[in-house]
């Protein structure tokens, strides 16, 4: 299997509760609590439905992260717990999940789910009980702007900000290799139009004429209209603020209809590890961005792609990496403060988050006053049948491929 991530810069069940305790060697007190009894964390994802492929990754995540934690005698001497409900990819199942584990099953952490979707009713839910809540997966700006006080993504870049080092190579093209019309397609989801908007608005902004703007719903399968649109605009570029296989779907349409543009830039859906072969293996200069590379020199990401592959056969991708930074943020809060419990130590959990930077497989994160972390995203692209880091200048393991070769 090819691997999606490349060399960096940096030196960083399902509908029913079910609950993976995950045993590893019991350690002795830290200085928290002598409890024998776990700490519990209780999380809601999409193990089915719309968001059910991401979602299972960010499980995956999580399990590898307390399989780790526990293999070293747990958090402040107690293993840690994972207790995992499935929302099914419903907003509103996932406030009732968040209440059954905070208010119901008393759990001590919560964590966040896939999806922004999802991210900020979960988000509430935690609020309301004055729970600590880092996340995994909620990009898009509209997380930042509720007045969360307790909320932290953790990744590098939110939403908007995922395209910057792309749309500043871009509109630093010599005028006449400059792209002149761009097509945008997103799901109507505000991670993905976050990230393609985010580009698009850097672009006009530069004077990149938008010849085509569609928003699709998130269960859409038949793209031939919206391809047929981008098609005959005849776009110098196509942008698809996508998830898994929307993005596929859509490029496979454009494909069908011979289009072919000078640049073609999708999100999340390139950087899976069927993405290749669900398209025909036709992936030469497709763009993406990506907050994560395996190869990255951090000590916890060596030490995660390592036990990652060990416990699964495969290396970790973008949403395994994202849970386990979300966990990373959690243990190294924990440890700080000493306790876990609800009640009073979220408060001091929320207080040590906002003020520290904690060390991660995506590198050194921080946070502003809304919990949006202060990075950016390095840019990937399908260079001679492998996803390669093209931008920046200074993380690149490759030359970026411009104008895209025919697929």
């Amino acid at each position: 299997m090819t691997t999606r991530m490349t060399t960096m810069r940096w030196a960083t069940a399902f509908g029913a509760t079910m609950v993976l305790a995950l045993a590893g060697c019991s350690g002795g007190d830290d200085g928290g609590s002598s409890s024998d009894d776990p700490i519990v964390v209780g999380i809601s994802l999409p193990l089915t439905g719309d968001f059910s492929e991401p979602g299972k990754g960010v499980q995956r995540g999580y399990q590898a992260w307390a399989k780790i934690v526990n293999d070293k005698g747990g958090l402040l001497g107690r293993q840690v717990e994972l207790k995992i409900l499935d929302d099914q990819s419903n907003a509103d199942r996932v406030v009732s999940d968040y209440e059954q584990l905070i208010g119901q099953d008393q759990v001590d952490i919560v964590v966040g789910p896939f999806s922004t979707r999802l991210v900020v009713p979960a988000a509430r839910v935690a609020e309301e009980y004055g729970m600590l809540f880092v996340e995994p997966a909620g990009a898009a700006k509209e997380v930042f702007e509720q007045g969360f006080k307790n909320l932290f993504y953790a990744a590098p870049a939110v939403a908007d900000d995922h395209y910057n080092h792309l749309a500043e190579y871009i509109l630093g093209l010599p005028a006449g290799q400059r792209p002149a019309t761009a097509a945008y397609a997103a799901m109507d989801d505000p991670f993905a139009q976050g990230t393609a908007y985010g580009l698009k608005k850097k672009l006009e902004e530069g004077g990149v004429r938008t010849v085509v703007d569609e928003v699709y719903p998130p269960n859409t399968t038949d793209f031939s209209g919206i391809a047929a649109k981008i098609a005959s605009s005849k776009a110098d570029i196509v942008v698809g603020g996508s998830q898994y296989q929307d993005g596929v779907n859509l490029i496979v349409a454009l494909q069908q209809l011979d289009y072919q543009p000078k640049l073609a830039a999708f999100s999340t859906a390139p950087t899976s590890p069927e993405f290749a072969a669900a398209i025909g293996n036709k992936t030469e200069g497709i763009l993406a961005p990506t907050g994560y590379t395996q190869k990255a020199p951090y000590p916890s990401n060596v030490e995660f792609v390592e036990k990652y592959t060990a416990q699964f056969g495969s290396p970790p991708e973008e949403d395994e990496a994202n849970a386990y930074t979300t966990g990373q943020v959690v243990a190294a809060a924990v440890t700080a403060v000493g306790c876990a419990e609800q009640g009073e130590c979220q408060q001091k959990l929320v207080d040590w988050v906002r003020n520290n930077t904690v060390e991660t497989v995506v590198g050194p994160l921080s946070w502003d006053a809304t919990g949006k972390p202060q990075g950016a995203h390095m840019i990937q692209q399908w260079v001679g049948g492998e996803i390669q880091i093209v931008l920046p200048a200074d993380a690149k393991e490759t030359d970026i491929v411009y104008p895209k070769p025919a697929w």
